[in-house]
């Protein structure tokens, strides 16, 4: 290189000296390195033919890209996370994660504890359980004309307790 010739700064490693987005860097990019690609051959053919053009990609293109885009970079240069997540949402994992783990070792624990004697304790206290229940049941499908009666029967009985006083 000599004096003379003067080095396009897109080519170099420099960073930009405006306040261009990333975006646009790396079109310019893109059009100086297609200036040294070789041209098809059928352009000299014949002047008359429409010579192709790239065309843009719409997704790129379009204002919502370009907005997410400056963002991500932006978040970039601060040093904040992609997968950064608001505090109440990281608060609410911790909680699951420590309510799950506080279950395992509470099952954990109520296996290893089990011995044999715990294991009869437990079957007989269920058998005194279900034997007990069954009464309370016969209660629940009595008719009501008898619940009513046996409410009647209390109700004298406390009215004639009440006089005797």
């Amino acid at each position: 290189m000599g004096m003379d010739e003067t080095v396009d700064p897109a080519l170099t490693n420099s960073p930009p000296t405006s306040a261009a987005s990333m975006y646009s860097e790396i079109q310019r990019e893109r059009a100086d390195i297609g200036g040294l690609m070789a041209r098809p051959e059928y352009r000299e053919w014949n002047p008359e033919l429409i010579k192709p053009k790239k065309l843009p990609n719409p997704v790129k293109a379009s204002r919502s890209h370009q907005e997410l885009h400056r963002e991500l970079l932006m978040n970039h240069r601060r040093g904040l996370g992609i997968d950064s997540k608001p505090e109440l949402q990281r608060v609410l994992e911790h909680r699951r994660r420590n309510q799950l783990i506080k279950k395992k070792k509470e099952e954990m624990e109520a296996k290893r504890l089990q011995c044999p004697f715990e294991q009869e304790l437990l079957r007989r206290q269920q058998r005194l359980n279900q034997l007990e229940k069954p009464p309370e049941k016969e209660e629940d499908h009595a008719p009501e004309f008898i619940k009513v009666r046996e409410n009647l029967r209390r109700i004298a009985t406390l009215t004639s307790e009440e006089r005797a006083l």
